[in-house]
């Protein structure tokens, strides 16, 4: 081999390794310069990423936050007070009495809500015509299903058979005056009763006298 082939194939093999040399050097310098370019955005995206996290614990302070404000109260409890149902006594009703033609000898004896809340009427009415002492019987069979229950403004009746019609009752007297006597959820009478205004003329009474169930219905009062 001639010495002038030796340097030729010598230089091209220098000019190639230099070459190489190059190329891997632009390699590094790139790869650490793409490095130093991310860098900032890795930094910045923690910090985006602690930023969202502390938004997702102050929605949920917010949102518990919120919860416990909402639970007050039940202040359907004021309501549900204000709106109970009390027992009907002469304090929240008015009594009136009619004389109705049919049956024959019946009374109607009619009872109104007059106050704010829904009351009960128990039981039957205790009636005390003039002086007398004794309670007259009640007619079991007209007692009703439910309580009478009367919300504000509304009535409830009870009928009552003053005198028989065949004229075979005892110890019959006209009545100028008449009490009204309510009883509570115990069904005892309370309170010395309501005074009720009769006809002028007074009402005969005598030993057939009775009286319903208090009654949501009127026909169903003097019907019995």
């Amino acid at each position: 081999m001639s010495s002038t082939l030796f340097r030729r194939r010598t230089a091209l093999l220098t000019a190639g390794f230099a070459a190489a040399a190059s190329l891997a050097l632009t390699a590094c310098g790139t790869g650490e310069n793409t490095g130093a370019q991310h860098a900032p955005n890795t930094a910045a995206d923690t910090r985006a990423a602690a930023s969202g996290t502390d938004s997702v614990v102050t929605v949920a302070k917010s949102n518990r936050s919120t919860t416990t404000t909402s639970k007050p109260a039940t202040a359907s409890k004021g309501t549900k007070t204000s709106s109970a149902a009390v027992t009907c006594t002469g304090a929240n009703t008015k009594v009136t009495a009619q004389t109705v033609t049919r049956p024959l000898n019946h009374m109607l004896l009619t009872v109104k809500n007059t106050g704010s809340k829904t009351c009960y009427l128990y039981g039957y009415p205790a009636l005390r015509f003039q002086d007398a002492q004794a309670v007259p019987p009640v007619v079991e069979d007209s007692q009703p299903q439910a309580v009478t229950t009367l919300g504000p403004g509304q009535s409830g009746y009870a009928g009552v058979n003053l005198s028989s019609a065949d004229g075979s009752g005892t110890g019959g007297y006209t009545a100028k005056t008449l009490s009204v006597i309510f009883q509570n959820r115990d069904l005892d009478f309370i309170g010395s009763g309501v005074k009720v205004p009769l006809p002028s003329k007074g009402t005969y009474i005598d030993s057939s006298l009775r009286t319903t169930y208090w009654l949501s219905d009127p026909q169903d009062a003097i019907n019995w």
